[in-house]
């Protein structure tokens, strides 16, 4: 259902009474922090969550707002981004599960604390918030200018500065925070010229130019600029000790955003508007944004969200949600996606098979060729994404994801003989037998070298769809003589296993759209950067070397012939089809977009002429929904 309010005026109005009526959400057992590994997977998009609170039911209504309700008509409630009780409100923290709060990843999400710019993956580009006008590179690309919104305020009144954001990337370097520790490699030093003047100067090689500038533009959309006053008080109440500042919960916090800390607790998260938010300038959004109350209770898990979703009590769901159709096609409930038809949603990630290439037969690009060719992924689509993907027959594989923006960097005529269609169990059992690799001793399992090629796939327990398309790689196994069985430990070990190398075929999501992609996809599919890593996030978790594909990787970011990088892209995605280090099985959204028009509408659609991404009305440039909202009943 795509706002067919003529349709369903009586069910939306039937609904608008009812919830005007209810009052916030609220659970009645206790949950648990997630780790940061647990927001590490969330951000992998996958579709079952582990934490420990029961569903949440509602409550009646008060007038007045304190900390147990909000007023219906001014929260907007959301499911599927928060697992645990807050731990913190700090930007540098490593274990921070504060996700309706900190998110810098691709498009960063800016309720409370901002970023300079607003990422929009469905154009690629970069709209300005702290920031004002385009970047602007100097000639050689070694040094980037950024001009600041001399509107932009702290909460506490003072202007954002230059200063502050110097302050905010020193502090990340000399506290040794991801971010810094990831940023220090591309970002030499951050220069303020006066107060709303910003330069970004590259790391630079040993020929002089810039190591990366790609990498540089990333951090614009990514990192949130935090008050260089309110750092050094964070700074002096922990000795400057680095560990400690780190941990510190900034519950206090200064920031810019249009929401500011108001409840958190075992139960729930609400965020309140800040009805002094400097964005409200002409210069900006020229208004504030239309909910008061931004919430988010704690579920159980994705069926909890679910029931409250369809209930009325959720009004964004960033879930999985088999068969979503289903809502509106047979429940006819007021509940939409951002497209009308399958796959719903924007598709940007590529979760991914990968092969430890360091195992015996594993180590052989043709045992590894042959389980992707024999690979159903026309039953994964259907069955496992329950028909939330574009297929490959559309977007044929290459490093590429199914935007057109980046399908325009590729030439697909180039790499159709290395492409495989779904299901090619008879092409991948002739790929093995020309290899001579055969079963020799009647058991039904091919060897090499006398010994079988028996493996494990696996991902974490409960990630329904993750684990319904290693069923279908194992089963793709059996029919070419492979022996690959499923296993499925809790999300620790997972992540253990995974980081470390200590897997036979893992599974883990690309990177999604973002100003460095897709650069940054191809980094993770095949930069041998990552291969020897004792602690492996970032990608290639098999360990696959190729010379040539890091020669490709090394020169893409300096590259502006816009020829010469598609000849780049081509090459790479030669390499990745040739060698098969890993493979994808799917297209994904980058987040799940489920709204319930019961309460709220006029959410972004693909179809509507605003631009406005489905990024769940918080990430990047898609928080530009929340100053478009309006109550079904006014």
């Amino acid at each position: 259902m795509k706002r067919r309010t003529e349709k369903l005026m009586s069910i939306l109005m039937i609904s608008a009474i009812t919830v005007s009526m209810m009052a916030g959400c609220g659970s009645s057992t206790s949950g648990t922090t997630a780790s940061s590994s647990d927001s590490a997977a969330s951000t992998a998009g996958a579709s079952e969550t582990a934490a420990s609170t029961d569903s949440a039911s509602a409550a009646a209504s008060t007038d007045t707002a304190d900390a147990d309700s909000t007023p219906r008509n001014e929260t907007l409630y959301f499911a599927g981004q928060q697992w645990g009780t807050v731990n913190d409100y700090n930007p540098m923290s490593a274990n921070s599960n504060n996700a309706m709060v900190i998110n810098q990843t691709d498009y960063a999400r800016v309720l409370v604390y901002e970023t300079l710019y607003m990422f929009n993956p469905l154009d690629g580009s970069m709209k300005g918030l702290l920031a004002t006008g385009d970047p602007e590179w100097n000639a050689d690309k070694t040094e980037m200018t950024v001009k600041l919104n001399p509107d932009a305020k702290w909460s506490d009144g003072t202007q954002v500065t230059a200063d502050d954001v110097k302050y905010t990337f020193d502090s990340h370097v000399k506290y040794q925070s991801s971010t810094g520790t990831d940023y220090s490699n591309y970002i030499d030093s951050v220069e303020a010229k006066d107060a709303t003047t910003v330069v970004f100067k590259a790391k630079l090689d040993d020929k002089g130019k810039a190591v990366n500038p790609l990498k540089v533009s990333d951090y614009l959309p990514k990192v949130y600029v935090m008050q260089k006053a309110y750092l050094q008080t964070v700074e002096k109440r922990n000795n400057n000790d680095a560990d400690k500042i780190k941990q510190d919960p900034m519950k206090d916090l200064v920031a810019s955003g249009p929401y500011k800390p108001y409840v958190d607790n075992d139960q729930k998260i609400v965020l309140q508007r800040d009805d002094n938010y400097w964005g409200q300038a002409s210069s900006m959004w020229g208004k504030l944004p239309v909910p008061k109350y931004i919430a988010h209770v704690i579920y159980k898990d994705n069926a909890a969200g679910q029931v409250a979703l369809q209930q009325g009590e959720v009004d964004v769901c960033q879930e999985f949600l088999t068969d979503v159709q289903d809502m509106w096609e047979k429940d006819n409930l007021p509940i939409s996606t951002w497209l009308d038809d399958a796959p719903y949603g924007l598709c940007t990630l590529m979760p991914t098979a990968f092969f430890n290439t360091k195992k015996a037969g594993l180590d052989n690009v043709t045992v590894r060729k042959a389980i992707a060719m024999a690979v159903d992924y026309d039953q994964i689509i259907a069955s496992a994404m329950s028909g939330q993907s574009p297929t490959f027959d559309k977007y044929p594989r290459s490093i590429m994801g199914p935007l057109d923006s980046e399908q325009a960097l590729v030439d697909q005529s180039a790499l159709k003989d290395l492409q495989w269609k779904s299901g090619d169990v008879e092409g991948a059992k002739k790929l093995l037998d020309d290899a001579g690799i055969k079963d020799t001793d009647g058991d039904g399992i091919r060897e090499i070298d006398g010994k079988n090629l028996s493996y494990k796939a696996e991902c974490p327990n409960g990630w329904s769809d993750w684990n319904a398309a290693l069923e279908i790689v194992a089963a793709a196994g059996k029919n070419i003589g492979i022996d690959i069985t499923t296993y499925f430990p809790e999300a620790s070990t997972y992540y253990d296993d995974m980081t470390t190398g200590n897997f036979d075929i893992c599974m883990w999501s690309s990177p999604g759209a973002s100003v460095s992609n897709p650069w940054s996809r191809a980094m993770f599919f095949l930069s041998s950067k990552y291969a020897d890593l004792k602690v492996n996030w970032s990608g290639n978790f098999g360990g696959y070397k190729n010379a040539d594909a890091e020669k490709l990787l090394e020169a893409i970011p300096n590259e502006t012939d816009q020829a010469k990088l598609k000849e780049d892209y081509t090459d790479l995605s030669k390499i990745l089809l040739t060698d098969v280090p890993c493979f994808a099985l799917m297209y994904r959204p980058g987040e799940f977009y489920t709204v319930n028009e019961s309460v709220w509408t006029n959410y972004p659609q693909s179809d509507d002429g605003r631009n406005i991404p489905p990024m769940d009305c918080t990430d990047g440039y898609g928080i530009a929904a929340l100053y478009d909202l309006q109550l079904v009943n006014q």
